[in-house]
């Protein structure tokens, strides 16, 4: 890459580090939330759910966004609301006016991956894709493990407003670099009509099939009225969103590019490993603080080998992607996290050694740094430049629902585990605990070991199935032309509206 496009990556992961930093900053925050804003932790857990269903609800109407208004001003757009709304997070005056606000954070922050990486494709050509994919998978995959370190910090020496504070002066520098590294825009061009219809099918969908997910582990499993009547309507409106993107000449997400070739295998992969990966996200933070009482700054600190290790493997592996099989690539990166997840689970009981359990999240973090940017990579090789908008917004939009599903998923399954393995909680759930004397707690501490074990199994299951659909992945990319680079759409061509559908 040469360097203005290099300056633009760089530009495009400070953006995108924003956004996924966000979606965990608040897991460390909860308790304080609850005593501050005198509510419960029931209710306090929608100020995480507000904002990944908001991010869901808005990633598929990216391409639409972009077609309409150009990827610059989309992207600047999308910017400026996700700043606003961290500004009125931090000054939220209860718990539903956060819950607001954090949805208004979401529909920023939702716009930001897709239609960066629209931009940061197309700057490039599809044979040199994985350097550029080395750059934008660092918000990803690091940011994730930063979020709990920055939020157990700034609650215990400033405040919980500051989680959300700390967007702001990031936030308007980017605004002021963006007008200046961001591509100049073009001739305004007529976009493609919205999916109207398909977006009222898809995010309510969505939406219902999460929260089915959530509430497994409170309502008596899975057989039971609050799950299966969400999780049916789910299905139907999602089956309904399905038939009619075959049959529309504009739907709000143009699933024809899964017959591309890898795009199917790399989708499948994309919503297993990130279900299973961060999904288990909440799993040491609640052994930590939970099993074991001790902070959240500790919590987020025992994460940091598994940060490291993961931007290492990242920068190696999008980079050989370009030049090895990615089948074989993903599948051993794969194969390396879910050992380290199955050895993670073995050995978690009451006293487990905080130094082993950082070890073994290095190691899942060297097979996560192997498979998911290298997947969406390999995946959305083969796409031509009109496809790239609707393409990245197909594999975003998967990765961030399933980790939704994921998170839902799990949180269910450590909940279940703990009501059966504890009956002192009275069925409600791990959350129970921080309701407890010390004794008490003290003396169900192996069996809230066990709960956090079984969610981590869960966790390695997810990711043990991601292996199979790795194998639809493509293997060795195919070489550039003999004479040379080809040329390069800029990234507003690219974002240009989708050609008709194929018959």
């Amino acid at each position: 890459m040469d360097g203005r496009t290099r300056r633009l990556g760089w530009y495009l992961t400070l953006g995108g580090l924003l956004a996924v930093i966000d979606t965990t900053v608040t897991v460390v925050a909860l308790p304080r939330l609850v005593e501050d804003l005198d509510t419960n932790l029931t209710t306090v857990g929608w100020v995480t759910s507000a904002y990944a269903l908001a991010l869901v609800a808005v990633m598929p109407t990216a391409a639409w966004v972009i077609g309409r208004y150009g990827p610059r001003a989309a992207y600047l757009g999308a910017l400026l609301l996700f700043t606003a709304g961290s500004v009125l997070a931090g000054l939220a005056w209860d718990i539903g006016s956060l819950i607001v606000f954090r949805a208004v954070q979401g529909l920023g922050g939702g716009l930001l991956n897709p239609v960066g990486m629209t931009i940061a494709l197309a700057a490039v050509p599809p044979h040199r894709r994985g350097r550029m994919m080395s750059l934008l998978g660092l918000p990803v995959l690091v940011g994730p493990l930063i979020g709990p370190v920055l939020g157990g910090v700034l609650l215990d020496h400033a405040s919980w407003r500051w989680i959300f504070w700390i967007n702001l002066p990031v936030g308007a520098a980017a605004l002021l670099l963006g007008r200046r590294l961001l591509p100049p825009p073009e001739a305004r061009r007529e976009p493609a009509p919205l999916d109207v219809t398909g977006l009222l099918l898809l995010c309510p969908g969505l939406t219902l099939a999460v929260l089915a997910l959530s509430v497994t582990g409170e309502s008596g499993g899975v057989v039971s009225g609050p799950v299966l009547v969400p999780l049916a309507l789910g299905a139907v409106l999602l089956a309904a969103f399905v038939r009619r993107a075959g049959r529309v000449r504009h739907p709000l997400l143009r699933l024809s590019v899964l017959r591309a070739p890898g795009m199917a295998g790399g989708a499948g992969t994309v919503a297993l490993f990130a279900a299973g990966y961060f999904g288990a996200f909440l799993t040491i933070p609640a052994y930590v603080q939970i099993v074991r009482g001790d902070s959240a700054t500790l919590a987020g600190v025992i994460g940091i080998p598994q940060a490291l290790t993961t931007g290492l493997m990242l920068q190696v592996a999008t980079r050989l992607v370009d030049r090895v099989s990615a089948r074989r690539l993903v599948g051993l990166g794969i194969a390396t996290a879910t050992a380290g997840t199955v050895a993670r689970a073995l050995v978690l009981d009451a006293d487990t050694s905080y130094a082993l359990i950082a070890v073994l999240g290095a190691v899942i973090g060297l097979g996560m740094g192997a498979t998911l940017m290298p997947t969406m990579t390999a995946a959305s090789r083969s796409l031509p430049p009109a496809d790239l908008p609707s393409g990245t917004t197909l594999l975003t939009t998967v990765s961030h629902t399933s980790v939704a599903a994921g998170t839902a998923l799990i949180a269910a399954a450590l909940s279940w585990a703990a009501g059966r393995s504890a009956p002192a909680l009275a069925g409600e759930g791990i959350a129970a605990v921080a309701r407890l004397d010390p004794v008490t707690r003290a003396g169900l501490v192996p069996e809230l070991a066990w709960s956090v074990q079984f969610a981590v199994a869960v966790s390695a299951v997810l990711l043990g199935l991601a292996w199979f659909t790795s194998r639809r992945l493509p293997g060795r990319p195919v070489p550039p032309p003999a004479g040379g680079d080809p040329a390069v759409s800029n990234a507003r061509g690219a974002a240009g509206p989708p050609p008709r559908p194929s018959t």
